[in-house]
């Protein structure tokens, strides 16, 4: 399969894509530059400044979304109010990287140290109440978590360990037994992912231009090609939920060196998606 294009380049590195009825479809983030970006009905991109970085969003079940900023939360309301939660730590070489909500509506948020010092992240957990903690450390670039269709597992990646792990979940006992899922060659950069409708894990790798899919025994049995390298994270969409839309970065290129680079594409993959996990705060 091979991906098309639906954007320019509008993002310097474009990642965490979350399709949701009640915001009108696509947003997702230019995460370096803080911007949450939504996708028009006509292919027009809109921008809202949220701070120095926008890592993650979720939908929120009263309206608006959760976003993960650079040291912390805020809340958007459903009239487009932003409201920040503060922040969790003081380290400016730290900041939120990658998250998702689970079935219990908490939304989990993993950092990474600015210059990828190993072991200097951690997985934060913000609870509907508006209280935030931290969940497990040593991390080294905390990616793509998303949960099962049931909700029993949870798919979730460190990139520098070039694996992507599973875990059992339950709402007391949160995150555990951390397993390998999928390992990877040396030169693969697991970013972001999502899981479909069938169990399926797709998983965007960074600096190899492709989507992999793997079935839920972690065979690799679809690939999506896509026209640039640096593939951050992908998310199901449209109507169905039948497309596959994926973002990209143009991070550390010189200006103009990869015209495709930062531009959102998508691809018919003949499986649907799973709706996105509400936050319940």
């Amino acid at each position: 399969m091979r991906a098309e294009q639906v954007t320019g380049p509008v993002a310097e590195h474009g990642e965490g894509p979350v399709w949701w009825p009640g915001w009108g479809g696509l947003r997702w983030v230019d995460l370096t530059v803080g911007d949450v970006l939504s996708l028009g009905a006509d292919g027009t991109v809109h921008r809202v400044h949220v701070g120095a970085v926008a890592a993650a969003l979720r939908p929120r079940r009263a309206g608006g979304a959760v976003i993960a900023v650079e040291r912390g939360f805020l809340l958007e309301a459903a009239d487009g109010a932003l409201t920040p939660l503060g922040e969790l730590w003081t380290d400016d070489g730290v900041r939120m990287n990658d998250g998702g909500c689970d079935p219990d509506g908490r939304f989990w948020c993993g950092t990474m140290a600015y210059d990828q010092t190993p072991g200097a992240a951690a997985m934060y957990r913000l609870d509907p109440d508006g209280n935030a903690r931290q969940v497990f450390a040593d991390v080294t670039v905390s990616n793509g978590l998303e949960w099962s269709p049931d909700g029993a597992l949870a798919y979730y990646d460190d990139t520098a360990t070039h694996r992507v792990d599973v875990f059992d979940y339950d709402s007391d006992g949160g995150l555990t037994g951390r397993r390998p899922f999928v390992t990877l060659d040396d030169d693969g950069l697991p970013d972001g992912l999502t899981v479909d409708a069938e169990g399926g894990v797709w998983v965007a790798l960074y600096g190899s231009g492709a989507v992999h899919r793997y079935d839920t025994t972690g065979r690799l049995d679809a690939v999506v090609e896509v026209p640039t390298p640096k593939v951050t994270a992908c998310t199901f969409g449209g109507p169905g939920l039948d497309q596959l839309f994926v973002t990209t970065s143009q991070e550390g290129m010189a200006p103009g060196e990869d015209p495709l680079a930062g531009a959102l594409f998508r691809v018919d993959t003949g499986v649907r998606g799973l709706p996105a996990r509400t936050f319940a705060g």
